[in-house]
């Protein structure tokens, strides 16, 4: 990636401490990562250094066993199962045991997911991925061009990166506008007297934004601001 598109991505990391959610929560597969690790560990072995991976992974392979045996045999040396044969069972269950927990973890994230999106801020993580997919695509386009390729390179390439840094200045700017409003719900309506001129400040920010894509970012998080609006006086309208 070149000096100057680095930085600009918004990465998941990044996201999450902007919303104070884990917004990327996906379901974590031991056996997918075992594939993973099976694939890579056959790639080095057809390379260079395979009689060196080879080794290794026998040597853990042996150790493992040979700790796992002797555990056995001082500890529950009443066991007539092989050794061999234990060790996988225990192996299988562990792996249960971990990928049940990590279940559990993704259904508690998903459910405090569900609990705090609001429209505004899926907007805003939609238009985030969008974002990231054009600093990919330029990326993808830098990388073409470097290959051999001149003729593939993006015409006033200093104007791109400055609007797409304007672009994350403002998607920054809205997703912490989003959280402060989100995550203080509750204390505004409970004091609308004394942030009625904020409410209504945001509100003509919206109103006076000029239609550009970045500025309608931003006013994905100030809505927040008019629905909180809409609560109190709907709340006043019950009194």
């Amino acid at each position: 990636m070149r000096d100057d598109l680095e930085g600009l991505e918004i990465s998941h990391h990044e996201l999450e401490q902007l919303t104070n959610l884990p917004v990327k929560n996906e379901l974590f597969i031991i056996t997918n990562f075992l594939n993973l690790w099976r694939k890579s560990l056959f790639a080095k072995i057809k390379g260079s250094e395979g009689a060196t991976v080879v080794f290794i992974s026998c040597s853990l392979v042996v150790i493992s066993y040979l700790l796992f045996d002797m555990l056995l045999k001082i500890f529950a040396s009443w066991i007539i199962i092989p050794s061999w044969i234990l060790m996988i069972l225990v192996s299988i269950w562990i792996g249960g045991v971990i990928q049940t927990l990590l279940y559990l973890m993704w259904k508690k994230k998903g459910q405090l997911i569900k609990k705090n999106m609001t429209h505004s801020l899926q907007t805003l993580i939609n238009d985030v991925e969008r974002y990231n997919a054009v600093i990919k695509a330029i990326d993808i386009n830098d990388q073409i061009e470097d290959a051999g390729n001149p003729t593939v390179g993006i015409k006033q390439r200093e104007r791109v990166i400055q609007a797409l840094s304007l672009t994350k200045l403002d998607l920054v700017r809205a997703l912490k506008t989003e959280r402060i409003l989100r995550e203080n719900k509750n204390f505004i309506l409970s004091n609308s007297d004394f942030f009625a001129n904020d409410i209504a400040t945001l509100s003509s920010m919206q109103v006076t934004e000029q239609a550009t894509e970045h500025d309608r970012l931003l006013n994905e998080a100030l809505q927040i601001a008019l629905d909180v609006q809409y609560e109190m006086r709907r709340l006043q309208n019950q009194r």
